[in-house]
């Protein structure tokens, strides 16, 4: 992969980072329509079901669709492209700019919006319509001008330009784009729909699906040769990397020297529609926040399986992606504090609630378990902060602890009731407490809640305190003191 790989941040998408950055969306825009209702009998005229329409919903979709993904994820996007004089062409400004996107449309005369009109019965698409007509060739000259002059003015200030291809005329002629991304520095990805990839030389990345990429094999090459064909491309184009989607088979990471295959993520899948655009929406922003391309790969993946999860071209959000990305980083290591607080933050955002205990942990047992089990169900996330070595050793004195920092957070996470584990040194949690501000405090004991140790820094935030009691005669000192006398007696 890139030199960038080893310096890629750890992947959060809700960064303080995402609010400079800006990505340029240039593209083929279009409204997607969907009628929706229950399908209970068959047509007399023909063997067709009958439909009866009880719901219509327009979404942004194509570049547009891009577009509403990426301020979903948090970024600012403004998207360039060729609408009409018309209602869908207004449905979709309106849509888009109140979601966020900055609109820099090129009203084309006597041309109609592009729409994809789709009929849904229970879950299931059952037909598509699609009403556009080709972009007129006169004046086509000076309408692209004026659409590379409205690039060339948001490149100024981009970090990333997506070029999303339907093959509709907005990106008949690629190599301009192209070439002003590259003259800007600004990182270019291009999710392709020409036959050849090769129209797109100038590119930083390009990413096809299966059948986009296998149109640019000979007759007589098999899927088999994805990964060294595409590295041959990568060395012909000079690109940082091809990504080739897959489907349920994943994402295959290609560059000049190396191929890297991405599993799909096993997820029910509702629709497929749209999921390239939230892919490349995925991958342009860790492409746009310096990550590496593997990296960036892996989040859209992440993405793109979210996506085919919701019924049509539903944006995928950051708290969506953040939750995927916290469960597959629950065994990687000691989570910091500045991380924990991101995913707190994310978790907040969706109304969760969370709750936070504290200890040494120091040989977890039965006891230990059924408190963290009770404290878990009084809300929907618990973070359980631990004691590092050297604050062990103050508080319980020589020889303690029995279990390393590291040994003890891994057991803690292998509890399904555990969602985040935080070490600190401080000999009391306060600290954390005053950062993290968790709603809900719990410690176990015989004492109230005013004798727990922080008890005020919570409630003086509104918080709450709650005292469990732990189950009798089990103690990590008493397993200790046991393990002691039988050493003693042998």
């Amino acid at each position: 992969m890139s030199d960038r790989e080893t310096q890629s941040q750890p992947l959060h998408l809700l960064a303080p980072a995402l609010s400079g950055v800006h990505v340029l969306v240039v593209g083929d825009v279009m409204l997607d329509r969907y009628w929706t209702g229950p399908a209970e009998r068959v047509s007399p005229e023909a063997p067709v079901p009958v439909v009866k329409v009880e719901a219509v919903e327009e979404r942004p979709g194509g570049a547009a669709n891009v577009a509403l993904n990426l301020v979903s994820l948090g970024v600012r996007c403004t998207l360039v492209g060729f609408i009409g004089e018309d209602a869908p062409g207004q449905e979709l400004i309106d849509t888009l700019e109140a979601a966020g996107v900055v609109c820099d449309f090129v009203k084309v005369d006597g041309w109609s919006t592009i729409v994809k009109l789709r009929l849904l019965s229970q879950q299931q698409q059952l037909l598509r319509a699609d009403f556009e007509t080709s972009v007129p060739a006169a004046g086509a000259s000076e309408r692209m001008a004026y659409l590379q002059n409205k690039v060339e003015q948001h490149l100024h200030t981009a970090q990333a330009i997506v070029l999303q291809d339907y093959d509709k005329g907005v990106l008949d002629e690629p190599a301009g784009f192209l070439h002003a991304a590259n003259a800007h520095g600004v990182i270019s990805v291009v999710d392709p729909k020409m036959k050849s990839l090769y129209a797109y030389k100038g590119a930083r990345v390009i990413k096809p699906n299966e059948r986009e990429f296998l149109n640019n094999l000979a007759a007589d090459e098999s899927i088999d040769n994805i990964g060294k064909r595409a590295q041959q491309m990568c060395r012909e184009l000079d690109l940082e990397g091809l990504v080739v989607t897959r489907g349920g088979d994943g994402i295959e990471v290609c560059t000049q020297d190396d191929v890297r295959h991405i599993p799909a993520r096993p997820v029910e899948v509702f629709d497929v529609t749209g999921a390239g655009d939230t892919a490349v929406a995925a991958l342009s922003v860790g492409l746009a926040l310096d990550w590496s391309l593997l990296d960036a790969a892996r989040v859209a993946n992440i993405a793109a399986s979210l996506a085919v999860s919701k019924l049509g071209t539903s944006p995928v959000t950051a708290p969506e992606v953040n939750r995927v990305l916290s469960a597959g980083r629950r065994d990687q290591g000691a989570m910091g504090r500045e991380e924990l607080l991101h995913e707190v933050e994310v978790a907040r955002q969706d109304g969760e609630r969370i709750v936070f205990t504290n200890g040494c942990f120091d040989i977890l047992h039965a006891g230990h378990v059924t408190y963290l089990e009770e404290a878990a169900a009084l809300g929907e996330r618990l973070i359980v902060a631990i004691n590092d070595d050297a604050s062990v050793g103050r508080l319980k004195g020589k020889g303690r602890p029995v279990i390393p920092v590291e040994g003890r957070r891994r057991v803690l996470l292998g509890l399904e009731c555990v969602d985040w584990v935080v070490s600190f040194s401080e000999d009391t949690p306060e600290p954390l407490l005053h950062s993290l501000q968790p709603e809900i405090l719990v410690k176990g004991g015989d004492y109230g809640p005013d004798q727990v140790v922080g008890a005020q820094i919570v409630k003086g935030y509104g918080g709450e305190v709650k005292v469990l009691s732990l189950v009798e005669d089990v103690s990590t000192s008493a397993i200790v003191e046991r393990i002691a006398q039988g050493n003693q007696s042998d």
